[in-house]
């Protein structure tokens, strides 16, 4: 599958006390071509790495949900990644894939808040404000995992009052 990979690059004359021409390039990824997972992509990718050529963009889970994102490879080169809703970036998408280079999704390890209500009256409540508040969850039996997708203090400060009354307490893992 070809598929057109744009650059966008910005030129800056720069006269004043002699500095050199500036160009500033930004590749804009419109497409997932497949996954490095997928037997043909796979050893492609294969023979790319040994020529030093695999690019990864690092993404946070919560950032995957997103359509349109500005971000820089472990190589440095600057990606505007615009891509159609009906596909999901999510780790192994393959986002270039030319002979000799290639850039591939990679999601960063997610990080969770674990609580564990009082009782069921504590577990509904506290459902309740978790739910208004719009945090991604995740339930284990009577425990609550809530995953952080910012400073963990922010969290820590919306739920004291559930911890200091002892409606909830935090689960070290």
């Amino acid at each position: 599958m070809e598929v057109a990979v744009i650059e966008y690059c910005k030129s800056r004359n720069h006269t004043k006390n002699g500095k050199p021409h500036f160009v500033h390039c930004m590749l804009k990824l419109e497409h997932i071509i497949g996954h490095a997972t997928e037997p043909g992509i796979a050893e492609q990718l294969h023979l790319i790495a040994h020529g030093d050529g695999v690019e990864y963009v690092a993404l946070d889970p919560h950032d995957t949900a997103r359509r349109r994102i500005r971000i820089t490879t472990d190589r440095g080169t600057d990606c505007a990644i615009a891509i159609d809703r009906s596909q999901r970036l999510d780790n192994g998408a393959v986002l270039l894939l030319e002979s000799q280079r290639a850039i591939v999704v990679r999601v960063t390890d997610q990080t969770w808040l674990r609580l564990e209500p009082r009782d069921t009256a504590a577990a509904l409540e506290l459902g309740y404000w978790i739910g208004n508040l719009h945090w991604r969850v995740q339930f284990y039996g009577a425990r609550i995992q809530i995953a952080i997708e910012g400073p963990v203090q922010t969290y820590r400060e919306r739920l004291v009052d559930y911890v200091r009354d002892g409606r909830a307490r935090y689960i070290d893992d």
